[in-house]
Parts: C-alpha cells; sequence; structure tokens
C-alpha cells in the first residue's frame, strides 16, 4: 500500500494527539492531587509538577493545532481529563501522573525516532516535539522526591 505525505502527516498528528491526552489525563491527576494537600504540600505540587505539564500540554495542543493548520488537516479539540476516583489518595494520584507523563514522553521518544517529523514535518514542529520533552524529562524524579516529602 502506498504511503502519502497526507497520510504520514495524519500520522503524526494523531501520535501527538495521543500523548497530548496522556498530558492531559497527568493534569487532571495532578489536580486532585492538589485538592487532598494542605497548602504547602500544595504549593511544592504545583511548582515541581503541575507547572511544567501544564506547559508541557499547553505547548503540545498549541503544536498540534499549529502543525494541523499550516497542512490543511483537521483540527483537534483536547477535552479536560477526568482523573479517578479519591480513595487512590495524593500518592495514588502522582504515581497516575508519573505514569502518563512517561507515556506521554515514551510516545514523543518514538515519534522523532521514527524520522517522521523530520521526512514530512517542519521546523516549528519539530522545535515543538522537543520543547514538550524538555519540560517533562525530569518530572519522574521530581515526583519520587516529592512522594518522599509530602506531609514533612
Amino acid at each position: 500500500m502506498p504511503y502519502t505525505t497526507a497520510d504520514a502527516r495524519q500520522q503524526l498528528l494523531d501520535t501527538l494527539a495521543q500523548a497530548t491526552d496522556s498530558l492531559g489525563a497527568a493534569l487532571a491527576a495532578l489536580s486532585e492531587a492538589y485538592d487532598l494537600l494542605d497548602d504547602n504540600s500544595a504549593e511544592r505540587l504545583e511548582q515541581a509538577l503541575f507547572r511544567p505539564v501544564q506547559l508541557a500540554y499547553g505547548r503540545a495542543r498549541r503544536t498540534h493545532a499549529e502543525f494541523a493548520a499550516r497542512h490543511q488537516l483537521p483540527a483537534r479539540a483536547f477535552e479536560p481529563s477526568v482523573a479517578g476516583a479519591p480513595a487512590q489518595g495524593v500518592k495514588g494520584f502522582i504515581e497516575a501522573a508519573v505514569q502518563e507523563i512517561s507515556s506521554a514522553n515514551a510516545t514523543l521518544a518514538t515519534l522523532q525516532d521514527s524520522m517522521l517529523p523530520v521526512e514530512v514535518g517542519d521546523q516549528q514542529l519539530r522545535a515543538g516535539l522537543e520543547q514538550v520533552r524538555s519540560l517533562i524529562d525530569e518530572l519522574g524524579a521530581r515526583a519520587r522526591v516529592l512522594v518522599r516529602t509530602i506531609g514533612r
């Protein structure tokens, strides 16, 4: 089956959307964790995890929308995610967020390794992917430190 540039661009967009959805789910889980914390711990969560994920999510959405517009592909609205039950507790919500962040990072790494962004993408797309990955790269380690120190 022939592989067209349009098909490749759509595949690229779909993969970016998958990573963006994972970041949205991470944000929802972190929001739930935030609501369960005291003010000091909530501030630490916001600085260490929530803000970088929020920036990465926004950048991923913008990269998706701009690439779609540049290549006359259908835009996609990203709906807010809903986190799980409060019974998970703070640690459970943070762990769920880390899993979603790791999933997004792995998806984007696989996309970048595929060379698809080079073959059918453009410089703005590649820069956007790199920015998203740089924002979420160290968040697993930050989360482990935060979980160990919550409540202290």
